[in-house]
Order: structure tokens, then C-alpha cells, then sequence
């Protein structure tokens, strides 16, 4: 009987395709991931199914992803790498990070992990740490000033990269919390839309997570061992309504399970014609008032794209100094990608 040990080719043929399996383990693990695990698989699902029923990419994208250092932007930018993979279309990705300059703030972590990753990166800095500390009072909430200095920066970076969309790691639990802000404080039915074109005619946000869950996201992250970065700022704030919403949610799912997906599966299934906004339904005529009639009607002067734009990137509402009065801001270019 001829055998592997005797013939030896058939020994050498295992050997090497034991190699390459284990070298394209240790090499590639998204690639292995994606096959195998449940848990990434519903997540691609779900993101593919946002990005289809939105738009949010076309061919020839460029699209600025926002990395915070935190468990949704890098699943979301793990996301965006898998479907430039696999995607029927062409488009290109540029990770960016705003340096806030907050305290102990790690700098050579988000480098390392993006250049190790092979993903061209800009790393923005800016000291807007200082500015609200310093404008807003002790035991006050941050997030409205700290958002729209944030937004402003990063609106410009986006025009002088040439990017056509910005790409934010906001998740389902995200819109379900901004739902209930301001139906409870808000007084407002509205939450982050999957797709926003700014006001400014020029930049457009997208949020390819809409459909995920925070849970998965966060197993998921652990299971990347994703080099996470804490925020001093914003997650060191006990008083936020927006932890309260989260709680709320808690609370639901531990209750009534089925509650979350029935509130998601609300988010897009609206009829204007049982509610009170009569600048969405005539009521007299009986039927939906076109695309521009009525628009702001109900919130003075303010258009839908305004309201839901200060969704943008942070809780609050809050006048804040103009982004354009920054100065000094230095560009960490990951020199390797040029």
C-alpha cells in the first residue's frame, strides 16, 4: 500500500497547504471571521441591507470614515473594509481621527493600528478639550458645545480630502435613544437618519450601522481585541439623559424582548396621516403634502434637515462659538500611504 510517508509528494502537497490556511489565519483574520462566525456575518448582513436601502455608497465613493478610538467606528470601519472587499463597486476609504487633546489621551495607538491594518489615515489635531472645559460650568452637559466643534472640523477635513461621504459608527441603539431624547425632551418625533445631506450643500453623512445592534458591536469588539480608547469627556458624564435612555432600553429588553426590534421596525414604517404634523398630511385634502409643502412649518423656521442635523454627532442643543474661528490645526499624514 502506497502511502504519503513512502510517495513523500503527498506529505509536502499537506505541509504546504497547511502553511498557507495558517498563514492566511494569522495574516488575514477578517477574511477567516467573515466565513465562519455567526456574530460577523449578521453584522455584514445588516450593514449591507443599510447601505442598500439608503444608497449610502456609489461607485467612485470617498468616504472619510470618523475613528474615535472607540468599539462602533472601528466595527464600523471593519465593516466598510470587508464590503470595499467584496462589493460590486469601487470605492475608497480615509480613516480620520480628531485628537481632541484630552488628558492621557493615547496618541500612537489609532497609527499603529492603521498602519498595521493598511488603511490610509489623517489624524487631525485640535485642542477642543480646552475650549469646553473651559466654556461650559462645572456639572454641565459638554456634549452640545463639544459636537459642533467637532462637526465643523470635521465638515472641513472632509472638503479638503475630496470626500463624498462621512461615515459615522452611530448604531440602532443610537437612533432608538436619540428617538426617545426628544420624544421625552424634545418634544419632537425625529431620530439620526441613515443619510444626511448637510445643510452646507456639500457634505453628506452616512451611518452604515443603523440596522446593528450595540450588543453585537460589542462582542464583536472583543472578540477583535480592538485597541479601544476611552473618552474622558463625554462617557465620564453621570447626568446625561441619553444614559438614562439607555437604561430605558435595558430595562425593555430585560422586560419584553420583543420591544426593541418592534421600536426599530417603527423607525420606518411612519404614517403621517395618524399623527399631528400638518406639515407632512393635509388633512383637509386627505392625503401627504408634497416634498415642499409645509417643510418647517411646525418647528418656525427651521427645516428638517437643520433638526436632524444637530443629531450630528452629539446629545444637546447649545449656542456654541463658530468652528470656522479654530486655528492651529496640524495634520498627521500616515506617510507610508501617500
Amino acid at each position: 500500500m502506497r502511502n504519503s510517508l513512502q510517495s513523500g509528494e503527498p506529505l509536502v502537497a499537506k505541509s504546504c497547504v497547511g502553511t498557507i490556511v495558517l498563514l492566511l489565519i494569522i495574516a488575514y483574520p477578517r477574511y477567516i471571521v467573515s466565513r465562519t462566525d455567526p456574530l460577523t456575518k449578521r453584522l455584514q448582513r445588516q450593514c449591507g441591507k443599510a447601505i442598500a436601502d439608503f444608497s449610502l455608497i456609489q461607485h467612485d465613493d470617498h468616504i472619510m470614515v470618523c475613528l474615535s478610538g472607540g468599539k462602533d467606528s472601528y466595527t464600523l470601519l471593519d465593516m466598510l473594509l470587508h464590503f470595499q472587499r467584496v462589493a460590486p463597486i469601487n470605492f475608497t476609504l480615509v480613516a480620520v481621527n480628531l485628537d481632541q487633546k484630552q488628558p492621557d489621551f493615547p496618541e500612537h495607538v489609532l497609527p499603529e493600528y492603521l498602519t498595521a491594518a493598511g488603511v490610509d489615515y489623517r489624524i487631525i489635531e485640535e485642542d477642543t478639550y480646552s475650549i469646553v472645559k473651559e466654556k461650559v460650568p462645572e456639572g454641565s452637559t459638554t456634549c452640545g458645545l463639544c459636537s459642533r466643534l467637532r462637526r465643523g472640523i470635521l465638515y472641513r477635513v472632509a472638503d479638503e480630502l475630496g470626500a463624498t461621504k462621512i461615515a459615522l459608527g452611530h448604531h440602532a441603539d443610537d437612533l432608538l435613544e436619540t428617538l426617545l431624547l426628544n420624544l421625552f425632551h424634545g418634544g419632537s418625533l425625529k431620530t439620526m437618519p441613515p443619510k444626511l445631506h448637510a445643510d452646507n450643500g456639500r457634505n453628506i453623512v452616512i451611518r452604515p450601522l443603523a440596522y446593528c445592534r450595540e450588543k453585537d458591536i460589542v462582542t464583536y469588539s472583543s472578540i477583535r481585541e480592538f485597541p479601544i480608547i476611552p473618552c474622558n469627556l463625554c462617557g465620564s458624564q453621570p447626568n446625561l439623559q441619553r444614559q438614562n435612555m439607555k437604561q430605558l432600553l435595558a430595562q425593555w429588553e430585560d422586560t419584553d424582548p420583543g420591544r426593541i426590534p418592534s421600536m426599530l421596525n417603527a423607525l420606518g414604517k411612519v404614517t403621517p396621516s395618524h399623527l399631528l404634523d400638518k406639515s407632512l398630511f393635509d388633512f383637509d385634502a386627505n392625503q401627504r403634502k408634497g416634498p415642499l409643502d409645509g417643510v418647517g412649518a411646525a418647528t418656525g423656521s427651521k427645516t428638517q434637515s437643520d433638526s436632524a442635523e444637530q443629531e450630528l454627532f452629539g446629545n444637546d442643543v447649545m449656542q456654541t462659538p463658530s468652528a470656522s474661528k479654530l486655528s492651529g490645526i496640524r495634520v498627521k499624514v500616515s506617510d507610508e500611504l501617500r
